[in-house]
């Protein structure tokens, strides 16, 4: 049997090939899905078999995009409602090709129509399975959040029923394979591996601790994380079927057509890092660069229903951009500046800037002139340890909390490296604020200037 794991770290989401006797699965695909095409034709696969371990709130899936190029039959949790041609799915239901068996668990909680997907290879044997995939319902070093498919108390004891009913009664030595790793949204304490065992999880897995169900629902309800907006829009999209990519055109636009655009309400999308963008940039453009989780931050700040022009280093990264993009379902993101800030500038375009500090003249700054320092980090991170003076503003509150701050007073931002908090920047620059300065390399290299 041919298994592979998938790792898209932006989305930090796992999906799955599964092949025997020239028959594949492929179980919880990206939305750009040539990567599983290609490990078919490399390895002699048809792909047969698509699954989807629920309606995934966090990413577009690619589902629909691989049943129409490969002909394969969708397999869904019974309870899904698509509005697609799929099978839906209910306990005990198998899937057999060459050695491979592949049986269904229901296993509701992180939503109602969850499923996990129990692997079998025959040829080493017919009665313990070989892994099984989570999806969102046990993760490595977690469980999923029980609050993105229903009333989160009711769902946290479905949760708990479906961990210790079903998952937990399979052999210790059962490989876990789930949909997600840490930095994923749909849990709280993911660790950085990739699998694990049942009884790895059952050993240190914080929420398979609770002593009772009152005390699991408890502790998965209390202090959960927000969602953000374009959860609920994914899930949508993910139970009719997204439009194919093939369907998303590129348009290039002049520096002239940009700036009519952006007048018109589009959003400009500077996607270089925090330095190239700080140094020059469209007046009133986002910057959310390439180089971190780009794609969540992009459907949280800017999400699913404008019109976006983007800004990138070259058509290369245009093309990143807007496959990384379109993984969140942020489909109106067609047209581009034509030559970058260089085409820009050479047009005589006007030019914004955004001070990118280091520790010392960051401080110096803060101490000389009153700066107003926001702290853009989460609350965990926020609780650990911050600078004095700093108010906390998590970045995805930070548009909703523009009141609290003064226009009139400059302002500084930080997060952990720099990344987030050049994200803040350029929304506070955009909201009329005009003195504006961001932390590079952020508190991390702050804590490392002061108690160096």
């Amino acid at each position: 049997m041919h298994f592979q794991q998938f790792f898209l770290s932006c989305l930090a989401q796992a999906s799955y090939f599964i092949g025997s006797e020239g028959v594949a699965a492929v179980v919880d695909p990206q939305r750009d899905v040539e990567l599983y095409l290609k490990e078919a034709r490399d390895g002699g696969f048809e792909i047969k078999y698509v699954i989807e371990t629920h309606l995934h709130a966090d990413f577009v899936s690619g589902h629909h995009e691989l049943a129409e190029r490969t002909g394969a039959e969708i397999y869904l949790g019974a309870r899904a409602g698509a509005r697609f041609p799929h099978v839906g799915v209910r306990d005990g239901d198998e899937i057999r090709f060459g050695t491979c068996r592949l049986r269904f668990l229901e296993t509701p909680g992180h939503t109602l129509e969850s499923i996990s997907v129990v692997v079998f290879d025959d040829a080493v044997s017919t009665e313990i399975p070989r892994a099984v995939l989570t999806g969102d319902t046990l993760f490595i070093g977690d469980v999923g959040r029980p609050d993105l498919g229903g009333e989160p108390r009711e769902l946290a004891g479905m949760l708990y029923d479906s961990l210790h009913v079903k998952l937990l009664t399979l052999p210790d030595d059962v490989q876990v394979f789930p949909a997600h790793g840490a930095g994923s949204l749909c849990g709280r304490a993911m660790s950085e591996d990739r699998s694990s065992t049942i009884g790895r999880e059952r050993a240190t897995n914080y929420a398979l601790k609770a002593p009772d169900k009152p005390t699991f629902v408890e502790l998965l309800t209390s202090e959960l994380p927000e969602r953000p907006g374009y959860f609920a829009r994914d899930v949508e999209i993910n139970r009719s079927g997204a439009a194919l990519l093939s369907e998303l055109e590129e348009r290039p636009l002049s520096p002239a057509e940009v700036a009519v655009a952006q007048a018109g309400g589009a959003i400009v999308l500077d996607t270089r890092d925090e330095d190239t963008f700080g140094e020059a940039h469209v007046p009133g453009a986002v910057n959310i660069g390439l180089g971190g989780q780009f794609a969540s931050w992009a459907g949280t700040i800017v999400g699913l229903q404008v019109d976006i022009v983007i800004v990138a280093d070259d058509e290369e990264h245009v093309r990143e951009t807007r496959t990384r993009l379109a993984r969140v379902g942020i489909d109106r993101a067609a047209a581009y500046l034509k030559g970058g800030m260089r085409a820009w500038t050479d047009a005589g375009m006007p030019l914004a800037s955004i001070p990118q500090l280091d520790p010392d003249a960051f401080a110096r700054g803060i101490e000389e002139r009153g700066v107003q320092l926001v702290d853009v980090r989460r609350p965990a991170e926020w609780s650990a340890g911050h600078m004095p003076s700093a108010v906390h503003i998590p970045l995805n509150r930070l548009l909703s909390s523009l009141e609290t701050l003064d226009k009139d007073r400059p302002v500084a931002a930080y997060c952990k490296g720099g990344y987030r908090s050049a994200i803040a920047t350029s929304l506070l620059r955009r909201a009329g604020f005009r003195e504006v300065v961001n932390l590079r390399g952020g508190f991390d290299a702050w804590s490392e200037a002061v108690h160096a």
